[in-house]
């Protein structure tokens, strides 16, 4: 542990930001750091940042790789806006990310890394370390590369090697500044690398060397201090959003009885679903990694046909391949999960970055009158039970279901408390029976309007499906203008009658006043502390954020009217906001809205509904 004699500062949260160059190891450095956070009971949420490009010029601003990690005594709803430590490896990083760091932030900088070059190739035309650019930050400089180097010098291993390793040492320094136990770490490099034993010895090493040169350092004038956040007691795991959507898939599968499909294709930032679920094959999952996005649709939807709860994952240029194919399993009514892990658009926009701009897409993105359930997660965490639910209202209700997440919450992680599977809602799919005398393809429940799932080769259900219209209730082809007509309305009332079974629309503060701030997906967490910040100076500021979309909650309106002022905030250009325009025309709705592929700043929602409650 740390040396007692500095003095030990109580932080309620801290926000580290690792950057450096693609090869730099700031993904393990993170990820490990937020690990150990989990481990001693801190609450955290961690956002992975990195270049589109597979192999982005080295020292260069476009190449920089970063990860956040915010860690608190108490719940965390965000990854940070501003940073308290910044370890950056090289003049690139620093220059990319020092508009991110709080004055008086720290900063942990490889000195060796500092030469004329790669200073140009930064942008910058004089030595940051040297011209005064950094007073009134803390800066620590360090040469990592000599001193990892040195620390290994006894195992005559090669410079590369020895080199890949620094991001260790500064890991140690970190581990020493935030008075850590360099023990889980120690296990982790014997579970990861437990085929390379050298591997083992060479990261121990240098993690020690980082923690024994930061307790000479006079730089370090104090060490920090997070305690425990209370949480509810459970067995917990740190989880990315998109480890928390197989999971949710995974745990449908088993409560409907269900054998679950996932035909996809590879793409940004969608993938790790296809890779977590393939790792599941004990729990029945088939996972198959079709040629392209419309091959991986259709397989899903071939296994729904025979009885799979069948999924796809995708991103927004995925989605827009699978337009037709959701048309079919529309006309087919059979049920089927989209996941769409949204990114920076249009065409191949910014694949590492996050938007919410498939929102019209997902509601509208097909050929003629083709609704279907839209929902959307929020957290990182909470992607587990959207998933689930995705897929409980779509096998229950015989209709495809888009789940939104995005970038910012796939790629990013949080604790996340595993829940039994006894505590989770039943899933009830309409199966039909075998021999049933009353069984027609197109006959409804006079609840949900669905209609009855046959799996092929049960016995006495015989029948045909395609994608062409069907009659009602026979399901025979027909091109009857009036008959046309009641299957169209009756597919978009079998989705509005999901509002019968989804809860009502919350609201956080009170449930009228002045200010109603809306929103929906991956802005919750920014969102929510920038009107708890406002409630808390005593403005009257509620907040109500949407996880069903399509459709709305049965609520909305009388929520809406309650408020004399509604603004509703998104990562694209208004599309939640028109939504809702359209369904409860209003004056006194108005919008904020950030395209950037980047997350709202709290300060600047703050600063936006100062300003609405000012205006008369």
């Amino acid at each position: 542990m740390a040396n007692k004699k500095r003095p030990v500062i109580e932080r309620e949260d801290v926000v580290v930001k690792f950057v450096g160059d693609s090869g730099d190891g700031m993904q393990l450095s993170g990820t490990m750091f937020s690990d150990d956070a989990a481990l001693v009971g801190n609450d955290m949420a961690t956002f992975p940042d990195f270049p589109a490009e597979i192999r982005a010029p080295q020292n260069t601003v476009a190449g920089v790789s970063g990860f956040q990690v915010h860690i608190g005594s108490s719940k965390i709803y965000t990854t940070g806006d501003l940073v308290d430590v910044l370890v950056a490896m090289n003049p690139a990083s620093l220059r990319a990310n020092i508009k991110w760091a709080k004055k008086g932030a720290t900063i942990l900088t490889d000195t060796d890394s500092y030469d004329e070059k790669t200073i140009e190739k930064a942008g910058y035309k004089k030595d940051p370390l040297q011209d005064n650019s950094l007073d009134g930050f803390n800066v620590i400089k360090v040469p990592l590369t000599t001193l990892t180097k040195e620390s290994l010098k006894e195992l005559k291993i090669d410079n590369k090697t020895a080199e890949r390793s620094k991001n260790m040492f500064a890991l140690g320094i970190l581990y020493y500044i935030f008075n850590r136990d360099l023990k889980p770490s120690f296990h982790y490099f014997e579970q990861k690398f437990k085929k390379k034993p050298e591997l083992i010895e060479i990261n121990k090493i240098v993690l020690q060397a980082g923690f024994n040169y930061a307790e000479t350092m006079e730089a370090i004038k104090s060490v920090i201090q997070v305690a425990p956040a209370k949480m509810e007691k459970g067995r917990y795991r740190n989880i990315t959003g998109n480890i928390g959507t197989a999971w949710g898939l995974l745990a449908a599968s088993e409560k409907s009885g269900r054998p679950l499909f996932l035909g996809s294709y590879p793409i940004t930032p969608a993938t790790d679903i296809l890779i977590e679920l393939a790792k599941h094959k004990s729990l029945g999952a088939k996972v198959f990694q079709a040629e392209d996005e419309i091959a991986g649709i259709c397989s899903a939807i071939g296994a729904s046909y025979t009885g799979s709860m069948a999924c796809t994952s995708t991103s927004g240029p995925g989605l827009s391949l699978k337009s037709e194919a959701i048309g079919l399993a529309v006309m087919t009514e059979l049920p089927l999960i989209i996941v769409n892990v949204q990114r920076g658009g249009p065409s191949t926009g910014l694949p590492t970055k996050s938007e919410q701009s498939d929102l019209y897409q997902a509601l509208f993105g097909r050929n003629g009158e083709c609704p279907v359930i839209v929902l959307a997660a929020s957290t990182s965490e909470n992607c587990f039970y959207y998933a689930y639910m995705a897929a409980k209202l779509s096998l229950e209700h015989m209709t495809p279901t888009i789940l939104l997440t995005d970038g910012y919450i796939g790629f990013g992680s949080a604790l996340f408390r595993i829940p039994k599977m006894a505590d989770m809602p039943p899933i009830n799919p309409p199966l039909a029976t075998a021999n049933d005398p009353d069984y027609k393809p197109y006959k409804r429940n006079p609840e949900t309007l669905a209609r009855q799932w046959a799996i092929p080769g049960t016995e006495g259900l015989r029948h045909r499906i395609g994608g062409l219209e069907k009659e009602d209730i026979t399901g025979a082809v027909s091109t009857d203008p009036m008959n046309h007509q009641l299957m169209t309305k009756l597919r978009a009332a079998k989705v509005e009658k999901v509002a019968d079974f989804i809860p009502e629309q919350e609201i956080d503060g009170p449930k009228k006043g002045e200010l109603l701030v809306v929103s929906w997906g991956g802005t919750y967490g920014a969102v929510h502390s920038a009107v708890q910040q406002m409630q808390k100076a005593g403005k009257q500021v509620s907040h109500a954020h949407f996880h069903y979309i399509m459709p709305l909650p049965k609520n909305t309106e009388k929520v809406l009217k309650s408020f004399k002022k509604i603004v509703v905030c998104e990562l694209n250009s208004g599309q939640f906001v028109n939504f809702l325009r359209m369904k409860y025309p209003m004056p006194n709705i108005c919008q904020y809205n950030k395209v950037q592929g980047l997350p709202f700043v709290i300060s600047e929602l703050t600063d936006k509904f100062n300003q609405l409650l000012e205006e008369k």
